[in-house]
């Protein structure tokens, strides 16, 4: 099983890992598109006011724009540590045995924006890109990321991808169709979770998938696992979605 996971637009500054090596990032088949993107922001980046403008960010924001300026040369740390923010805290993946980090490591994939999706222990550096942008000198995100997203997934051939990201991100790379997989919604019995509820779910959930670190390979087994965790996944009329029903 693979799980694909959002980012966060809050981050941990710093780290003592080696400068950022795109070739040993995982799904190494998008090291092209992570190289065009990379150079793009760095380019932006060398005008702090430009980049502040395409980037949408305040002027107290300009640290970011420094991040992005320094994205071939700082300090990098696992893309699990590296996020921050109600999922990730949630996950809080830094007290996990490490037993249960490697298992990470195997099976989660963090879907960046300027890198695509990567492991949950590699190596990566602060940045700020949102899914929503469109840097100058390449097509909008979505158009730059999605076919050969999916094709790396495909490289991958997981038996079974267990989706927690947010359309944003789905949009800059969908699971093929011929891989088997699940998007999760989550919802409270009375409808759609909101925003806090959805994120601290989903990390709790991936928690729980660290600390059992069953062998999943197929809806059926997910089931399996979530009702013997006291976890709620309901099937819904939409193919492939499914539902993890909280308590408000």
């Amino acid at each position: 099983m693979k799980i694909l996971l959002p980012p966060s637009e809050t981050k941990r500054s710093g780290g003592d890992g080696a400068p950022l090596d795109l070739g040993a990032l995982a799904l190494p088949g998008l090291g092209a598109k992570r190289h065009e993107v990379i150079d793009a922001l760095v380019d932006l980046a060398g005008d702090e006011e430009h980049a502040r403008k395409v980037l949408k960010l305040s002027p107290k924001q300009a640290g970011d724009v420094a991040h992005n300026r320094m994205l071939r040369s700082a300090a990098t740390m696992p893309a699990v540590d590296r996020y921050t923010g109600v999922l990730y805290d949630a996950l809080d993946a830094g007290s996990l045995v490490p037993a249960s980090r490697r298992w990470l490591g195997a099976h989660v994939w963090i879907h960046s924006a300027p890198l695509g999706p990567v492991g949950a222990l590699d190596p990566i550096p602060p940045y700020r890109l949102a899914a929503g942008i469109s840097l100058p000198g390449l097509p909008a995100l979505r158009r730059h990321w999605a076919d050969a997203t999916m094709e790396a997934i495909a490289g991958e051939d997981p038996d079974f991808v267990l989706d927690l990201r947010s359309e944003a991100y789905v949009a800059l790379g969908p699971v093929p169709d011929a891989v088997a997989s699940c998007y999760v919604r989550v919802v409270t019995e009375h409808g759609r979770a909101l925003n806090h509820f959805n994120k601290k779910s989903k990390g709790l959930l991936v928690r729980a998938l660290a600390e059992d670190r069953p062998r999943i390979r197929s809806l059926r087994t997910l089931e399996t696992w979530t009702g013997g965790r006291g976890l709620v996944l309901r099937r819904t009329d939409e193919p492939g979605v499914v539902e993890l029903v909280v308590a408000e």
